[in-house]
């Protein structure tokens, strides 16, 4: 990282980020060599579970849906380098009579990995287990249909390296930010 005084030292603040934003972002290397960008609904798992054969990377598992054929399974066959990426909107500040002055306020985390199609029976229920408690925690969801396991793909992200990116700003601009994640208004938020 370039500026190291953005970096989220805190591995309990990178850790919300991944269980609460609603979308991450896969990036996969495409057939003609140019990265591809597809945004994803996920779910983190931070420790290895045991049907995970040699449980690569120290940082946990990030699990996804799809389809079990198309662009992003084609690129992952093909290579199974990935980047993964959420960010948090947090504030807008305006550039009052300065447009140099306006600027966006957010913390992020990248994610670099390998990308696994997940064919254990037992571990692909894991996954989409992992997706309702994130997407629906009150529970009520019932049994995962045999004809929909049949038809679903699911990844695995064995994470390689994890690093969080973070601009609050300074001073009464990081009192607002602070106030507002405390307080956990919607977000984004405008400051001045």
């Amino acid at each position: 990282m370039r500026q190291s005084k953005k970096e989220i030292k805190d591995k309990a603040v990178i850790v919300e980020l991944l269980n609460t934003c609603h979308v991450g972002r896969l990036g996969t290397i495409g057939k003609d060599g140019y990265p591809m960008v597809k945004p994803l609904n996920f779910a983190y798992n931070p420790s290895s579970p045991p049907f995970t054969k040699g449980g690569q990377g120290g940082f946990g598992k990030i699990y996804f849906h799809t389809a079990k054929e198309g662009e992003k399974i084609e690129d992952i066959k093909r290579d199974n380098r990935v980047c993964f990426e959420v960010d948090l909107p947090i504030a807008y500040v305006k550039g009052n009579e300065n447009p140099c002055r306006a600027e966006y306020l957010y913390r992020s985390v990248i994610i670099k990995g390998k990308a696994y199609i997940v064919k254990d029976r037992d571990e692909m229920i894991f996954g989409l287990k992992c997706l309702m408690r994130k997407y629906q925690p009150e529970g009520g969801y019932g049994n995962f249909l045999e004809e929909k396991l049949q038809i679903t793909g699911i990844v695995r992200i064995d994470i390689e390296e994890m690093v969080g990116k973070e601009d609050l700003g300074k001073d009464k601009l990081k009192e607002a930010v602070l106030k507002a994640l405390k307080e956990k208004v919607q977000l984004p938020i405008v400051l001045e």
